[in-house]
């Protein structure tokens, strides 16, 4: 059974550009497709264990009822214009222990995106209740167009390198 997620898009905007997005606490509410992320506080992330607090409301997913609420985010991997991943912390107990993040790579004319959540390290009990992914890949595509479109708007994707 899959227990990671993970789609890719060119975007014609360089690494340091999309990292600066991905790295803030703004461009996380900026960018979200699942309609969850309600604004932050907090100052971007520049390093493993750097936290901020997202505002969530769950209604966008109409799955469980929990009105407003607030999760920090936990950074767990940052590699400077190249990688960063996190994990979140919030009122469920025990804490679920999914993480999401995304690599970058330069490319002719832009980055290559990848985006990934991986739900594989979870909690047992929350392996147990079967309901991952929270988040569709669908989500997960419609943000890096967002994300696109925030970066780099009104330009074309650029060609994907050749394997």
């Amino acid at each position: 059974m899959t227990e990671r997620l993970e789609v890719q898009r060119a975007i014609a905007a360089d690494a340091a550009s999309v990292f600066g997005i991905v790295s803030s606490p703004e461009g996380h509410v900026a960018i979200d497709a699942s309609g969850m992320l309600m604004s932050s506080t907090g100052e971007p992330a520049t390093a493993v264990g750097d936290t901020f607090t997202i505002h969530m409301d769950r209604e966008a997913l109409n799955d469980f009822p929990m009105g407003l609420y607030d999760v920090e985010v936990h950074i767990t991997a940052f590699e400077q214009d190249r990688e960063i991943a996190w994990t979140i912390k919030g009122q469920i107990k025990p804490q679920i222990g999914h993480v999401y993040g995304y690599r970058l790579e330069p490319i002719e004319g832009g980055t290559l995106v990848t985006s990934y959540y991986d739900w594989s390290e979870i909690d047992p009990q929350w392996k147990e209740a079967d309901i991952f992914p929270i988040i569709p890949e669908s989500a997960l595509r419609a943000t890096l167009g967002i994300l696109a479109r925030t970066a780099a708007p009104g330009k074309p994707r650029p060609e994907l390198p050749a394997d």
